[in-house]
């Protein structure tokens, strides 16, 4: 009877390998472990995109590689919040400035992830955290995708309003009839990009994921539930955890730009994230940080809490306007190719 069960078990074993290989098979994205293609950007491009302050090698605080949201440069993302509170702590730190106000292609600002991820890896000697707001709190899950050798080199990603899955609000982008920046076609629930994006898997084992969203965004959407909300990741072998700010104080307010500069309960869980092994831990924000107005390392004081918004306006104008936009980003009538890579067949 013992012999019976064990080829049962067996034969079970074997059919499952099968259908996991055969599903793998009929997938049309690239295998999750194919090396990823050269970098098409040139590296003195790369490099120049890339600025980073603190000391690398020596600091014991984990390294932090700051990724902009759609239509922001990294002054006007962090340079007046995170920056500033990193560096108090003596916490090195990287930015990198996306081609076109992050309104480009996002494939092409995935290979600047992939430059900043290794040079940081490489600076510092051990891995690594990406942060990112809206868009940079997603895009650097492509260069993990489809650059096998980057996940080795980061412990954290946290993102802040990622649209992990797209979003559903809309844009006015309709293929063949108006014209949209790169970023914008590639950002809708349902684009090819996405689709690639979380193809065969979301997560990877050895990477924690801490994705922070808020029920007041206006941008990524849905975000009503952990369930539900694009910011959320479910699959693959990465630790995960998805909440919202409303989680921790049911009355906070920020919406979509706000919580990714401003507000002190994703500051919290950001810092909670970066303290220990494993995603952010929302037990352990304390309750008195729902009675802050603001994040650690803004002064209100400092002007430039309020240029740096202000300058990031012109960029705003081309998400809000389909065929319209002050910052030079090129216009396409759909959707960019995926690149040869995203594929199974390769190039």
């Amino acid at each position: 009877m013992r012999a019976v069960r064990v080829l049962l078990v067996a034969v079970l074993a074997a059919a499952a390998v099968t259908t996991t290989h055969a599903g793998a098979a009929s997938s049309p994205y690239a295998p999750l472990d194919r090396p990823g293609p050269p970098l098409s950007v040139p590296a003195a491009t790369l490099r120049a995109a890339l600025h980073c302050e603190g000391d690398f090698r020596h600091g014991t605080l984990e390294p932090v590689l700051l990724s902009p949201g759609t239509s922001a440069t990294p002054e006007q993302n962090f340079s007046w919040n995170y920056e500033r509170a990193f560096t108090a702590q003596h916490r090195p730190w990287c930015d990198l400035t996306m081609p076109f106000h992050t309104l480009g292609d996002i494939q092409v600002a995935g290979e600047y992830l992939v430059y900043g991820i290794r040079t940081m890896h490489k600076l510092a000697g051990r891995r690594v955290a990406v942060l990112g707001h809206s868009q940079g709190g997603m895009s650097m899950r492509w260069a993990l995708r489809f650059w096998p050798d980057t996940r080795a080199m980061v412990d954290d990603i946290i993102g802040m309003a990622p649209d992990n899955h797209g979003t559903t609000a809309g844009g006015g982008c309709q293929e063949g009839t108006t014209k949209c920046v790169p970023a914008n076609w590639q950002q809708a629930a349902g684009s090819k990009f996405i689709a690639a994006l979380n193809s065969r898997t979301e997560t990877f084992r050895g990477i924690s994921y801490t994705n922070v969203f808020t029920h007041t965004d206006e941008e990524v959407q849905p975000s009503d539930t952990a369930a539900t909300a694009s910011a959320s990741l479910h699959t693959g072998a990465g630790a995960v955890t998805n909440v919202a700010t409303q989680d921790i104080c049911p009355t906070d307010g920020y919406e979509h730009n706000l919580m990714g500069t401003v507000d002190p309960v994703t500051y919290a869980l950001v810092m909670d994230a970066l303290s220990h092994r494993g995603p952010a831990v929302p037990s352990h924000v304390p309750a008195s940080v729902c009675t802050e107005v603001y994040q650690p390392g803004i002064d209100p004081a400092n002007p430039q809490n309020y240029l740096q918004p202000v300058q990031l306006l012109p960029s705003i104008v081309g998400i809000l306007t389909p065929g319209f936009n002050l910052v030079g980003a090129p216009e396409t009538s759909a959707e960019p190719a995926l690149r040869c890579y995203v594929f199974a067949r390769g190039c």
